[in-house]
């Protein structure tokens, strides 16, 4: 079958299931797939329109964290689906349930005055524990929301699993590094202090997005060097020594947003998935210039394709459906009321 009978099939099916289904599509997925999406976005955006759909399927076009926070938020009387059940987050790998009870009982965060705050890249148990302890999920869009909310009720945030995220988010609210420890899951009491634990305002898991540690120092500043007039920015998952030292960062949506409101004419450098970079360098071709800092690609995110889609159009597979234990569900959806509560 050829790319455009794939598609013609596609498109012939989401007539038929009307609105029975819904397909939710991530920024950085392949063109070929977001043209057969009913709506495309970032973490926050899927998970609001998850919420909203009242569609009786929904397929989520990204990586399973993304699915089960739709599955969580979809209600049980629905079913969320995936075209590539392997299509994972290694961050949200980084830190699993057990790790993460662990660390906040041996930190005494329970004690210390701490709420967790936990990233939308994380698994479902993580989101549950979360809940359970009284914190908040957020997305890249609304940390700094949610770190107020924190900060509001005179707590301190126990921030996982983005080490980066958790840090420019201090920064941005006015902090300093001095105010936030890095708590590494592979040293013994996390490589802290217990005065480090005492003073930090702020306590971040040492993980990270591996598309955004491609950027680095010497990129941004060969790009200066080159191109003096460029504006340049990045996703908030590049370390603090880089972002920095760009002209912007915000999150998937914020970017688009940022080169969408740059003037004509302008050089916009853009630090984040190679696959969003390209798609607004060609909606912008001819009145501005967008180019990558570097070429990075989240290979999970690529692993969903028109072929895959199809297939799960066609014979609705149970292994491709998206579940997630209740009681996990429940104590998850928790987290996550409370961030789409504070994003309205």
């Amino acid at each position: 079958m050829t790319a455009n009978e794939i598609g013609e099939r596609i498109e012939l099916l989401r007539r038929q299931y009307g609105s029975d289904l819904m397909i939710l599509g991530h920024y950085y997925q392949r063109d070929s797939v977001l043209k057969h999406v009913d709506r495309v976005g970032d973490s926050l955006e899927l998970a609001k329109a998850a919420a909203a759909s009242s569609a009786r399927r929904i397929v989520l076009c990204g990586v399973r964290f993304m699915a089960e926070s739709a599955c969580i938020v979809a209600g049980a009387d629905r079913s969320v689906y995936m075209p590539d059940a392997a299509a994972g987050c290694p961050m949200a790998a980084m830190a699993d349930a057990d790790q993460v009870e662990r660390a906040w009982f041996d930190l005494g965060c329970a004690e210390g005055g701490f709420l967790p705050v936990v990233y939308v890249n994380s698994t479902a148990t993580v989101k549950a524990f979360c809940g359970r302890m009284g914190g908040s999920t957020c997305t890249s869009s609304n940390a700094r929301d949610v770190f107020k909310w924190v900060f509001d009720q005179g707590r301190r945030v126990f921030f996982l699993p983005d080490e980066h995220l958790g840090i420019n988010t201090s920064l941005d609210m006015g902090l300093s590094l001095s105010d936030t420890a890095a708590y590494d899951p592979r040293l013994e009491g996390g490589g802290l202090t217990r005065s480090a634990i005492r003073t930090a305002k702020v306590i971040v898991w040492k993980g990270f997005c591996v598309v955004h540690m491609a950027f680095t120092a010497d990129l941004v500043n060969a790009v200066r060097r080159a191109f003096p007039d460029a504006k340049i920015i990045v996703h908030p998952e590049t370390p603090a020594e880089v972002t920095r030292l760009c002209d912007a960062h915000g999150s998937t949506s914020q970017i688009v947003k940022y080169v969408d409101e740059a003037p004509e004419g302008a050089f916009i450098v853009v630090g984040t998935e190679q696959h969003l970079v390209e798609r607004l360098a060609d909606k912008w071709r001819g009145r501005k210039t967008v180019k990558s800092l570097a070429g990075s690609v989240c290979a999970n995110m690529a692993k969903t394709t028109p072929e895959a889609l199809l297939a799960l159009l066609e014979k609705w597979p149970e292994s491709l459906k998206v579940t997630v234990e209740p009681t996990v569900a429940s104590e998850a959806r928790l987290a996550l009321d409370r961030m789409l509560a504070l994003a309205r």
